[in-house]
């Protein structure tokens, strides 16, 4: 298993831009499916964008051309650029992590403390 720590988070303009950042230390000799997720009050949690084991990238349709996912540091890190933020960007965000083989992800089972964004207009 794996802990996740999140940065990066503030508050920031509209049409501005944040970089959040997720620490991944632990056993990271297993493959996973990383993910970023946000939730803002009275919300659901939703998965803003993941990255796959086979480097496939995905986006909620609400993000995407806006924000994008990588690797940093090797594979110690997952970073998730935002730009041109909304108002309804704003929410508290998680970074996640899955076990997977071969491009398949399992249940969640990692989860970071989170890390809050606010978009003001």
């Amino acid at each position: 298993q794996v802990q996740l720590v999140e940065s990066g988070g503030g508050s920031v303009q509209a049409g501005g831009s944040l970089r959040l950042s997720c620490a991944v230390s632990g056993d990271t000799s297993d493959s996973y499916c990383m993910g970023w997720f946000r939730q803002s009050p009275g919300k659901e949690r939703e998965e803003v964008a993941g990255f796959r084991d086979d480097g496939t990238r995905t986006f909620a349709d609400s993000v995407k051309g806006r924000f994008t996912i990588s690797k940093g540091n090797g594979e110690n890190s997952l970073d998730l650029q935002m730009s041109n933020l909304k108002p309804e960007d704003t929410a508290m965000y998680y970074c996640a992590a899955a076990l997977s083989f071969r491009g398949y992800c399992f249940k969640i089972s990692s989860w970071g403390q989170g890390t809050q964004v606010t978009v003001s207009s």
